[in-house]
């Protein structure tokens, strides 16, 4: 891995002093002029949202390669005998541009004039927030990077060939950069709900990058970048996981966010926040906001129903034993389960289950005409074709009339599976936790949320007979069934260590 470090910085010496160190940020922030008032700070870190927030592709199509899904074109990251740096994307000049920005910014923002330290120590809080965002991203798939708290000069050898510093080092400074975010961003009006970055977005995010974090070292018991065991400096008192839990704590005792519930509305409800027009804010906390009067659409629904633009995304059918039947039984236990006729699987299952895919009955407008559409197996390979992002209308199908709902990048329900995950992980789960968490998220299907008294073999089996918590493989289960498709599900594979889920072979429909 050191050879892709070095290489990097070689190519940023050689190649890059002139198209990246040197480049002037959008208007023209290298001179003396730009950081004026707070309007040019407000500017700035509008930037960093237009730069760095995730896309529409980024958020539905992140799961590609994962245990679950399976595609016409496997990644060849997964097949290849040997995997190097000269194979390894995501390591080019523009990936460290947010270096330069950020930093930049951060140098000089304090030459605004009229700026109060509340709304300094704001607009501060939203740029470490992106630091951190951008370090994360690239320590999940480098380990130890070089970390930067000032902006690269293009004369300094000492930063242009400094080598990487360890995951665990670099992993500290993002946590001070989120703890930074989590005190300072605001919580007002004018920022929440509208897709800015604010204290509650930066408390959800602290929980996924923290949740990772402790769990990654829980089940790697060394560094992947070192080959050597987890210094215990770093790793004192399961800190990673407590810092997961306390952000989750402070962020649902806020009471700004809840799940979007409406017993009337227990068939249509999950599959709502992903198709709608506009954010549900309820539970929505931050989304990308397409709008078809302005133009600004996406194209996720062409993707998932196209046979040549897509890549035949199903879901696997081991996979999709694990949702529940609706009085809270394990679909597992009936006795052979797996020869059950696509036609039944959906009696009685969680309604999460025919929010996913489609189910027999599902319909789409065509010409204005309410048609059944089965499965299309000229698009999926196993049968059970997901519909969770897909608009019910087939003039969607083209890239010339794409979509322009709304698409979720954040939802209080990954908050309240963070918090599951973390306490079950720290063994302080209870029923209170069951219940102010994964009870919730069942009873919005139309699942019996009571809390199992044993744990589920199959799920064991599922996750490689490597536990039998109780706690640990429900929350598994509910996490899957409820990030289906939000990018989400190759992180979990990767920080729970099991990588080794993507050897199974595949199962469709029978």
């Amino acid at each position: 891995m050191k050879r892709i470090i070095y290489a990097a910085l070689a190519c940023l010496t050689f190649a890059s002093c002139e198209d990246f160190l040197d480049k002037q940020p959008i208007e023209q922030i290298g001179t003396d002029e730009y950081f004026k008032d707070e309007a040019s700070l407000e500017k700035y870190t509008n930037g960093f949202l237009n730069s760095y927030t995730p896309s529409s592709g980024d958020v539905t199509r992140g799961d590609g390669n994962c245990d679950i899904i399976e595609v016409k074109q496997t990644s060849s990251y997964l097949y290849q005998p040997v995997w190097n740096s000269s194979l390894q994307g995501g390591w080019s000049n523009s990936t460290w541009n947010f270096v330069y920005y950020i930093n930049t910014f951060l140098e000089r923002m304090h030459e605004a004039q009229g700026v109060s330290e509340a709304a300094f120590a704001h607009y501060e809080g939203t740029a470490r927030f992106w630091r951190a965002w951008n370090y994360f991203e690239l320590v999940k798939t480098f380990g130890g990077v070089p970390w930067y708290d000032h902006v690269v000069r293009s004369d300094s050898e000492e930063d242009l060939y400094k080598p990487r510093d360890s995951r665990e080092y670099v992993m500290e400074r993002v946590l001070e950069d989120l703890n930074y975010a989590c005190e300072h961003c605001y919580t007002s009006e004018a920022w929440v709900d509208n897709q800015k970055i604010n204290r509650y977005i930066a408390l959800a995010i602290k929980s996924r990058i923290c949740l990772f974090e402790g769990t990654y070292r829980k089940y790697h018991r060394v560094d992947p970048s070192t080959g050597k065991a987890w210094d215990p400096e770093y790793n004192k008192d399961n800190k990673w996981l407590r810092e997961a839990a306390d952000a989750c704590e402070e962020l649902m005792e806020a009471g700004v966010y809840s799940l979007v519930n409406s017993p009337a509305d227990v068939a249509t409800q999950y599959r709502s926040l992903f198709t709608s027009p506009s954010v549900l804010k309820q539970e929505v906390m931050w989304a990308r906001e397409y709008n078809d009067e302005k133009n600004v659409r996406h194209d996720v629904t062409w993707y998932f129903t196209s046979g040549s633009m897509g890549q035949g995304w199903s879901l696997d059918a081991d996979f999709v034993y694990t949702y529940l039947n609706r009085d809270g039984s394990r679909f597992t236990d009936k006795a052979g389960y797996e020869k059950t006729l696509f036609a039944d699987e959906f009696e009685n299952r969680d309604y999460r289950l025919m929010q996913s895919i489609r189910y027999p009955g599902y319909t789409r407008r065509n010409n204005n005409v309410n048609t059944p559409y089965a499965p299309d197996f000229g698009y999926c390979v196993t049968g059970y074709q997901p519909i969770k992002w897909v608009i019910d209308d087939t003039s969607m199908d083209s890239n010339t009339a794409p979509c322009a709902t709304c698409i979720p990048i954040l939802r209080y329900a990954e908050v309240l599976l963070n918090y599951a995950e973390a306490k079950a992980e720290l063994g302080e789960f209870s029923e209170t936790v069951w219940n102010a968490t994964i009870k919730l998220l069942r009873e919005r299907a139309g699942v019996d949320g009571a809390m199992p008294s044993a744990y589920d073999p199959y799920m064991a089996e599922y996750f490689l007979n490597t536990t039998t918590d109780m706690a640990i493989l429900e929350i598994r289960r509910e996490r899957g069934i409820e990030l289906l498709l939000e990018n989400c599900r190759w992180d979990d594979d990767m920080r729970w260590g099991m990588g080794r889920l993507l050897e199974r072979p595949w199962y469709g429909v029978y």
